[in-house]
């Protein structure tokens, strides 16, 4: 995941901004009756982006990494309609308990972004996800850079069209739906009274995407490493942040872990899992196939 990238990370402010202050109106007004769901992992498992971390003679990528993690962030689902009974062999391959977490289709969000020929494709995507059955986490919409808010109408016609059996996140990276502060409160109003989660993008070279608004009872995270020692401060901050959020309310946190260059996604993974489990009382599966990953977290 190369957006936000930047030449010398050494130089960005990666300090997590303050809370919108709606943010606690949010999380005030959830039910406190439900149970915390934490799922955490990567955005692919195919062995090409994650280097070093299947055994030597693995066959069955999607099998063994979800033996070391509870959650997949499905970035394949971008590219390409994949069949139902792809979705059927991926729920086959899983164990109970494991979550998708697909993005949908660029042919939805980038090709016709969002206008009124977009429908039957939302409804094709759905009926073939909808096979993953129990194991279908939030599906999530990302936007390209130049979907603005003069599209707000599309925006407006989609969340509406959506069905609300189907959990569902929004990635918008343009800036004006966050630096213009009047856009910024229609379109989280507008989230929070549909139940979807706004995404937050944590990355170097687009800081803005940090708005630290959350609009229902899911933090939704993607976060991208640099490449660089600062990354595991950065998840230290988040792990104070994600518990102060859960000790506030919150009850579904979904964090997916990138890097500029895929080569220690795992590694950084699983630092995050263990930090997090000892903050929440949580025991999330930590990936331990590496043997430095062994090392670095147990020593």
């Amino acid at each position: 995941m190369k957006f936000g990238k930047v030449d010398n990370p050494a130089l960005i402010d990666f300090s997590l901004p303050e809370d919108h202050p709606e943010t606690t109106t949010v999380l005030s007004g959830v039910a406190q009756s439900e149970l915390l769901n934490v799922f955490v992992g990567c955005a692919k498992w195919n062995r090409q982006d994650l280097k070093n971390f299947y055994p030597r003679g693995t066959k069955d990528e999607l099998g063994y990494y979800a033996t070391q993690f509870n959650a997949i962030e499905l970035n394949a689902t971008f590219y390409r309609l994949f069949p139902p009974e792809q979705f059927s062999k991926w729920y086959d391959k899983t164990p109970a308990g494991f979550k998708f977490f697909p993005k949908l289709s660029q042919d939805i969000s980038h090709l016709r972004r969002l206008n009124e020929k977009v429908y039957p494709f939302v409804d094709a995507y759905l009926d073939a996800a909808s096979n993953l059955k129990e194991k279908l986490g939030t599906l999530f919409l990302q936007m390209h850079n130049n979907f603005g808010p003069k599209n707000w109408d599309r925006v407006v016609r989609f969340i509406e069209y959506w069905p609300k059996e189907f959990r569902l996140a929004v990635e918008f990276r343009h800036t004006d739906w966050f630096n213009d502060e009047k856009v910024a409160n229609e379109l989280s109003h507008l989230l929070e009274e549909n139940d979807i989660a706004n995404v937050l993008v944590d990355t170097a070279g687009r800081r803005d995407l940090l708005h630290m608004r959350l609009t229902n009872n899911e933090a939704f995270i993607r976060y991208v490493g640099a490449n660089h020692a600062s990354d595991y401060p950065r998840l230290d901050e988040w792990v104070a942040r994600i518990h102060q959020w859960v000790g506030s309310g919150l009850s579904h946190v979904h964090f997916f872990v990138h890097q500029n260059l895929e080569v220690e996604s795992p590694l950084l993974s699983a630092y995050f899992i263990k930090k997090l489990n000892a903050a929440l009382n949580t025991q999330l599966p930590i990936p331990k196939t590496l043997e430095r990953i062994q090392k670095d977290l147990f020593q």
